[in-house]
C-alpha cells in the first residue's frame, strides 16, 4: 500500500550509486537516474509550480549543544543523525533546486531543536532576513516569556518551535506531556500575539495517546488565536497510531496539521477528511528527507528500508532495515508520492492540491507564492 508507486508502477531498473556515510551530509543531493524517472513520471505534473515547505531545519557544524548529548535526545530516534550532520541555508536551497527542477520552493525555517538554542535561533533569523523568509524560534520549557515576546515582536520570528527534548530533565521520555515542554505561559503569549506554534507531540502511542489528545483539545479550546500546527499528522506513521484520533479531531476548528516526514497516505486521507484541506500543509523536515529510503509498517511500527551500507551499521535500530534493492529514491519523493495517492483517493481539486502544497502555508505566514 505505502510503496505501490515505487514497487508496482515503475518497471525500469536503475542502478543506485552508493556514496560513503560521510557523503550523506554533502552539499545538495546526489540525483540518480531513478530520481529523475520518479520526478518526471509521477511528480512534475502533479506538483504546483510554487510550493511552501513549512517545516525545515537549518543549522551548521559547531552549533551542537555542549555536555551529555544523551540528555538532549529525550524521545528522539537515532536514525535521523545518519542523514545529515548539518544543513546550511545554501545547502537547503541547492537541494530544492536539484529535487524540484522547474519549481519554486520557499521554506519556513527553524533551527535543529537539540542544538544550542541561542546559536540556532540566531542563525535561523539571520538566514530568514537574508532570504525574506519566516522563521520559528526554538524554545525550552523554561524559556522566559519575555524572551519569546521579544523574539516575536522585535526580532522578527513568526512563531515558536517547542520540542520534547527541551522538557525538564527529571521527566522520563515515556512520560513527557505536551505541557511539559510547551507550558501554558508560552501558549498564552502566542494566543495574545496570534503567533504560530510548531508542535511535535510526544509519547509512545503518538496520535492516539489519550493524554496527547486531551491536551491538544485543551489547546484548541483555550488558545483559539494561536496558530498551532500539529507536526507529522501527530506522528501517525502507522495505522495503529490512529485510534479514534481523527474522529475526535474532526470536531476541532483551529488546530492545523502538516504531513512532514510522513509517507502514510492513509493518515493523509484521514486528516484531510477530518479537518478539510484548508487546515493541512506540506512540510518536509529537510534535511532528513534527503534520506534514500522507503517505509514499510510491521507489527505497528514503521521501518525505513535503506540501501545496504549507505548509512553504516543500522542493525541496532528497529526503525531501520537494509536492502540490496537498487530502485530507491529520496524520503522527500516518497512523502510526495504518498500525498499524490491521497489526493487521488479524495479527488482533490487542483486548487486544493495547490493549497496544501503552498497556498495554505503562504496565507498562514503572509508569504508570496
Amino acid at each position: 500500500w505505502n510503496i505501490c508507486v515505487r514497487s508496482k508502477k515503475c518497471g525500469l531498473i536503475t542502478l543506485f550509486t552508493k556514496s560513503s556515510r560521510k557523503g550523506n551530509g554533502m552539499f545538495g543531493i546526489n540525483v540518480t537516474e531513478y530520481d529523475k524517472f520518479i520526478y518526471e513520471e509521477y511528480l512534475r505534473d502533479f506538483l504546483p509550480d510554487r510550493m511552501i515547505d513549512i517545516h525545515v531545519h537549518i543549522w551548521k557544524e559547531g552549533m551542537e549543544r555542549a555536555g551529555d548529548e544523551s540528555k538532549n535526545r529525550k524521545g528522539m530516534v537515532d536514525w535521523t543523525k545518519l542523514v545529515a550532520p548539518d544543513c546550511s541555508i545554501e545547502d537547503l536551497m541547492k537541494s530544492y533546486e536539484q529535487m524540484f527542477p522547474g519549481k519554486s520552493v520557499k521554506p519556513v525555517l527553524m533551527g535543529w531543536p537539540s542544538c544550542d538554542l541561542d546559536k540556532v535561533n540566531r542563525y535561523a533569523i539571520d538566514c530568514a532576513k537574508s532570504y525574506g523568509l519566516p522563521a520559528f524560534y526554538c524554545t525550552s520549557w523554561d524559556t522566559p516569556a519575555e524572551d519569546i515576546r521579544k523574539a516575536l515582536t522585535e526580532d522578527g520570528f513568526s512563531g515558536i518551535k517547542p520540542y520534547l527534548n527541551n522538557s525538564p530533565s527529571y521527566i522520563p521520555a515515556a512520560e513527557v506531556r505536551i505541557f511539559d515542554f510547551l507550558p501554558h505561559e508560552h501558549l498564552k503569549l502566542c494566543d495574545e500575539l496570534g503567533a504560530k506554534v510548531m508542535l511535535h507531540i510526544p509519547r509512545a502511542l503518538r496520535l492516539r495517546d489519550p493524554v496527547n489528545l486531551a491536551q491538544m483539545l485543551e489547546i484548541e479550546e483555550k488558545y483559539q488565536n494561536a496558530k498551532v500546527i500539529i507536526a507529522h499528522i501527530g506522528r501517525a506513521y502507522c495505522p495503529e497510531d490512529f485510534g479514534d484520533a481523527f474522529e475526535r479531531l474532526s470536531k476541532t476548528k483551529n488546530l492545523l496539521f502538516d504531513f512532514t516526514a510522513n509517507t502514510l497516505d492513509r493518515a493523509m486521507v484521514e486528516i484531510i477528511k477530518a479537518v478539510g484541506p484548508e487546515r493541512v500543509m506540506f512540510g518536509s523536515d529537510m534535511p532528513i528527507t534527503k534520506m534514500r529510503m522507503y517505509r514499510i509498517v510491521e507489527d505497528g511500527h514503521y521501518i525505513n528500508v535503506v540501501p545496504r551500507g549507505l548509512y553504516g551499521d543500522v542493525s541496532y535500530d528497529r526503525n531501520m532495515r537494509e536492502t540490496d534493492e537498487t530502485k530507491i529514491t529520496t524520503f522527500m519523493y516518497e512523502e510526495l508520492l504518498a500525498f499524490k495517492r491521497a489526493a487521488e483517493e479524495l479527488h482533490l481539486t487542483k486548487d486544493e492540491i495547490q493549497g496544501i502544497l503552498g497556498g495554505n502555508g503562504a496565507k498562514l505566514f503572509g508569504m508570496e507564492l
